[in-house]
């Protein structure tokens, strides 16, 4: 029991401290995912919307803290209780919205690893038993690394650098880009479908026998060569990793390929006028009148047209804004108002807004 006890710590302790980690490097991505959770046709809980980025970074930091605390046998009762409650409570949300099919994505761990809800609940689970075989049977094996206050320094250690990464990543952009959007990313390749990835159910008859075969795309045949009757076919088209990306205009008009392709094209991103940071487009305004004077094509994205001509009229804002999806735009950067420098549909760089004059406009 001693031996898995330990292997047991190990796997949780380094668990936690990765999925912690991860979303602690997009807060704002983890808020968003809660937002989805307390909506009202979720759990019902819109009076928390407001609070999702306190509760999701409160959330994450003390997810990595927690794997800290376990490693280093630092109070081990307050450790595997925390351990369980957060287990359940997290086994609670992606049972829910895997039965009922509400959020198809939970978040645990960001946008670097994707998992059905399914997944997610059984992940839960997993660790679940893990965290109860230690607390029932493997208590007395967990001791701290040290008799002193090595392990107590450790965990306030983790919780300072997690409050300042927190601090940073925040106030900037994520250290790692694990969206389609990442600097590099050329938007009109990311959205189409990759080749090859198209799945066929097939339904045929061979030598008299119904038979299911899946591959992409070749018709099955019989071992003699010849091709199999086909009684139906049904084909699994993958979501292309970019698929929402419009410029549309009031009118509905889709604007895409008349600046896309622009080797000079700087996008201000904002999913909502009303949540955005009304300063920052004072420094925004200055960026993209420079960046007019050097060429540039400069636009605005929003999900809230109504709200575009208050804003652009009282920063006196020269370019227009057009419509794309909340979702897309929060997914694009974690910044609002954030700035995107795009050449010839390839995306060159990102600046959160109080990076804004960072932003190298003569390459």
């Amino acid at each position: 029991m001693k031996y898995l006890t330990h292997l047991l710590r190990l796997f949780l302790g380094i668990t936690f401290i990765i999925s912690g980690m991860i979303k602690l490097n997009d807060p704002m991505g983890f808020s968003f995912k809660l937002e989805d959770y307390f909506a009202p046709n979720v759990l019902g809980l819109p009076f928390l919307i407001p609070f999702a980025l306190t509760f999701a970074i409160f959330v994450c930091i003390v997810e990595v803290v927690l794997g800290v605390m376990l490693l280093v046998g630092y109070q081990k009762k307050l450790t595997l209780w925390s351990l369980l409650a957060m287990l359940i409570f997290f086994g609670f949300l992606t049972f829910y919205s895997a039965y009922f099919n509400k959020v198809t994505d939970c978040g645990c761990f960001g946008d670097a690893i994707k998992f059905t809800p399914w997944q997610s609940f059984t992940k839960d689970i997993v660790l679940l038993v893990a965290a109860l075989i230690i607390f029932l049977w493997g208590q007395d094996y967990i001791k701290p690394i040290s008799k002193g206050k090595l392990p107590l320094y450790i965990t306030l250690l983790s919780v300072i650098f997690c409050s300042v990464f927190v601090y940073y990543v925040y106030n900037h952009l994520p250290i790692k880009d694990f969206r389609p959007y990442k600097i590099g990313t050329s938007i009109p390749e990311g959205m189409k479908i990759p080749s090859g990835k198209i799945t066929y159910y097939w339904t045929v008859r061979i030598d008299g026998k119904e038979q299911k075969i899946i591959n992409n795309g070749q018709v099955p045949k019989d071992k003699n060569g010849n091709y199999a009757e086909v009684l139906n076919v049904k084909t699994e088209v993958p979501e292309a990793p970019i698929h929402d990306f419009y410029i549309w205009d009031k009118e509905g008009e889709n604007y895409f390929d008349d600046y896309i392709w622009k080797d000079k094209l700087l996008l201000v991103v904002s999913y909502r006028l009303d949540r955005a940071n009304e300063d920052a487009f004072k420094t925004i305004k200055r960026v993209t009148d420079e960046a007019l004077k050097g060429g540039y094509t400069v636009i605005g994205l929003t999900s809230q047209l109504d709200k575009a001509p208050y804003i652009v009229k009282k920063y006196e804002l020269n370019f227009d804004f057009y419509y794309n999806d909340a979702t897309t735009l929060k997914t694009i950067i974690r910044s609002n108002p954030g700035l995107v420098k795009v050449s010839k549909g390839v995306i060159k760089d990102k600046k959160h807004y109080n990076d804004a004059t960072d932003l190298k406009l003569a390459e």
